[in-house]
This record gives C-alpha cells, structure tokens and sequence, in this order.
C-alpha cells in the first residue's frame, strides 16, 4: 500500500482507501448519473485543470474522463507519452514537476505502477490510476456500480472470473474483500500465476479460490466476468487459443450459473475469443454497456473525491 502525503488523496488501487470512502465514491456517481439524466451538472470543479497521460491506448478511459471534467467545469489536457519529451529522454520527475505548475490533478493510464507513485512524489498533485499493469480500480468500481443498479447489493454473491489473469483481475480481488463478496477465479492449467497474484491471493484467501473447471466455477453464480485473452502487447498464439477455448463465455457457460446472473466484460471485447455474440448482446444479462455508461459518472466521483469535493 502506497499512503503517500495524507494531505493529498489519491486513487491508485481499491485496496488504498476506505470502504466507507468508495461507498461515498459509489453514492456520489449514482446522484450525478441522476442528475445529468435531467441535463444537469455539478460544477464542482470548475476552472480545475486535469492532466491526462497515456502510454497505452484507450476508449472508454478517455473519452469518460475528458468529459467528466468538463461537465464537472474543469477542462483536460491529453498527452500522449510518445508526442512529449517523456519519450525523448525528460524524467517523470522533471515533467511532474512542470505539470504541478499548471494542472491540479493527474489521471494516468502506464505500462508500470511505479510511475503512478512516481509522479505523485514529483508533483504534489493527487494521481488517478487510468490503468496500470497490476490495477484498474476505475473500472472496477463502474463496474459494481452496474450490478448494485441491476441485481441489487453485490454483498455476500458469487462472482466467477473466467479466462486470462490481468490487471483487471488485480483490482477484482481487491474489491471482494472490501464489498465482501466471493470470487472464482478459472483459467486454464498451463497459465502462470504471477508471484505479485499469488500474494494477492493468499492474502484474501477467504474470499477467493482458483478453478480450472469451469462447471465446478459457474455452478450457481450471480455474476460471470470475463475480458479479452490477449492483452495489450500479448500475442495470441494457437496453443493459447485452444487452451482458453473452454473458458468462453457462451450461452452454455452461462446456464451453469443462477437464473438471474450477469455477464461483464470491461471492454474492448474479441467477440468470438472470450465471448459469444449471443451473450454480450442478450440485455437479459449482459451488463457490458451499463459498465461503460458508468464509467462518466465514477470519472466524476473520483475527480471529486481526490479534490475534496465529497
């Protein structure tokens, strides 16, 4: 855990803040989706100035950030690690510094998480994590968000990760202790468990337990979540292919789990790969869009959380 200056809030994993704070995070988005339904907006933020740094690309994070400033009546500034002098040689320290003279908060989506720190300890300024290669508490929490509007309080259900281990994932542990919730984690045999997930694992063993048995997974779940099999920068190959080929989320899979279960995927989605067309377009179950609406609206939460509006 990373506390950094107690004075500064920041938000680089789930399992760094208080879950009296994330619930606050949670009832703030829900009052400002209501709100923005009616074609209003808080101008909490106004005049704020938000600086966004990408080293990989993105959809959903900058487009919901970009406009969640600006309804909040801040404004952005998108930079692009490889158009900048971060690519040319300049430090994170240097330009961190340089950006606290103009902005007064940072969003970053990196390859590494030590960045996040790093920027944070240069510049002064609270960090959001876009994403990084050991968490996404963004999506995590829209994604919480979708289920409590949907199915009702996530407490004490059974959620099922199939598929690949990522980043994502990271965050979903995290989030099973704080929201207390059970989580399955299936993937196949032949994918390695990192050290950093095995700790995380083992620290959250109650919560938490690995299959490789989709059936033995998904019998009797509230929730089956799933994301693409090859990452930014992880080439598919065909041994991959047909190892991660059970733990497609299909029609099938999907009947092993309750009645009244849902499907997620954080998105962009290999439909075909990880996913049938039949599940995350049947609005019966699948939460896929509601996930991605959400995203404005937590954006909104937790600019206002790190800056003390909430």
């Amino acid at each position: 855990m990373f506390k950094g200056n107690k004075l500064i809030r920041n938000f680089l994993n789930l399992s760094d803040i208080k879950a009296t704070q994330l619930n606050k995070i949670l009832t703030r988005a829900a009052y400002l989706k209501k709100l923005r339904k009616k074609n209003k907006n808080s101008l909490s933020l106004k005049n704020i100035n938000l600086a966004m740094i990408f080293e990989k690309p993105s959809t959903r994070t900058r487009v919901s950030f970009e406009l969640a400033i600006k309804e909040l009546g801040g404004r952005s500034v998108i930079l692009d690690e490889a158009t900048t002098h971060l690519s040319r040689g300049e430090t994170i320290p240097d330009t961190a510094k340089v950006l606290s003279k103009y902005c007064n908060i940072l969003m970053i989506r990196t390859t590494n998480h030590k960045k996040l720190i790093e920027y944070h300890r240069h510049s002064k300024l609270p960090i959001i994590n876009g994403l990084s290669n050991i968490s996404h508490p963004c999506q995590i929490l829209a994604d919480i968000m979708a289920y409590n509007e949907k199915r009702g309080a996530i407490k004490n259900k059974k959620f099922v990760w199939l598929g690949d281990l990522n980043n994502v994932l990271y965050s979903w542990i995290e989030a099973s202790v704080i929201f207390n919730f059970s989580l399955s984690i299936c993937c196949p045999k032949l994918i390695k468990i990192s050290k950093e997930l095995k700790a995380k694992i083992k620290t959250y063993h109650n919560n938490v337990k690995i299959f490789h048995d989709t059936k033995m997974a998904c019998r009797d779940s509230d929730c089956i979540i799933t994301d693409t099999w090859f990452s930014m920068g992880k080439k598919p190959t065909k041994k991959l292919l047909k190892a991660f080929k059970p733990y497609q989320v299909n029609e099938a899979i999907m009947s092993m789990a309750k009645k009244n279960a849902v499907f997620m995927h954080c998105l962009p989605a290999t439909r075909g790969n990880e996913v049938t067309e039949g599940v995350i377009d049947n609005l019966n179950y699948s939460l896929v869009w509601s996930e991605a609406e959400n995203r404005l609206h937590i954006q909104k939460a937790i600019l206002e959380w790190c800056l003390k509006k909430i």
